[in-house]
């Protein structure tokens, strides 16, 4: 494969993220709930995958799905989170936090890096719900955060490839900009040639029947009716036509 571009799979189960270093990836981002977004996954998942995984590893840290608007109470337990990411073997860690105005909150997310070394760490797309992209990328830059996960401020890269391609050229190296949201095998190719990103992120998901077969259609336990009985997985396969794909 192409080492010239890091493809990071996105993996909120251990059978997802196994997926995902079967196929090639090179680097796994793990969470949970990502029909929230992604947040936080559990110690117990963290080191299950850390166990079964020789990928460098990121988790996320996300107390919960919504804003990015965080209490004290909240980044307490943020700041925790990191600390156990980090005792648990992971690689880096995923995080953003903004302020009521919509800019960068860099001093909790310095606090936040300092306590995660000598892990990386990662901007995700809190930047992208940011009110200034360009200032947020300084910003950003500023906390000494490795890269930024970014769809452009847009809900997907594809509609955002012109705000990714200024802030590859803005940030002239001094982070790295990963392009991320809605990324498949139909436009990949387009992407990382007209914004010039080096790092690829998505989920390469597909969806699968529940092998459940007692059913009880009568009630949901969560706001989306039916997704007991299906669930959102990487596949190897799905993973390995887009490692093939960077190879071209």
């Amino acid at each position: 494969m192409n080492k010239t571009i890091m493809l990071e799979i996105c993996a909120d189960s251990i059978e997802s993220a196994i997926a995902a270093e079967r196929g090639g990836a090179d680097r796994i981002e793990l969470c949970s709930a990502l029909a929230e977004g992604g947040v936080t996954p559990s110690s117990g998942l963290m080191a299950a995958v850390r166990s079964r995984l020789g990928l460098p590893l990121c988790v996320i840290i996300r107390p919960r799905g919504g804003d990015f608007l965080y209490s004290s109470d909240e980044f307490e337990i943020m700041r925790h989170d990191v600390i156990t990411a980090r005792q648990l073997g992971a690689d880096g860690v995923v995080l953003g936090i903004l302020r009521e105005n919509g800019t960068i909150d860099t001093d909790r997310t310095r606090t936040l890096i300092e306590i995660a070394r000598p892990m990386q760490v990662t901007f995700h797309r809190a930047f992208d719900m940011s009110s200034d992209l360009g200032g947020a990328l300084e910003d950003v830059i500023a906390t000494g955060a490795d890269r930024i996960l970014t769809s452009g401020g847009e809900q997907c890269a594809q509609s955002g490839i012109s705000n990714i391609a200024a802030l590859v050229k803005r940030a002239a190296g001094r982070i790295a900009v990963m392009a991320g949201a809605g990324i498949n095998l139909a436009n990949l190719r387009d992407i990382l040639d007209r914004t010039g990103v080096r790092e690829i992120h998505t989920t390469a998901r597909v969806k699968i029947s529940s092998r459940m077969q007692y059913r009880n259609e009568r009630l949901s336990m969560g706001s989306t009716a039916g997704r007991e009985y299906e669930q959102l997985v990487t596949t190897e396969k799905t993973v390995s036509e887009l490692a093939a794909a960077l190879a071209q």
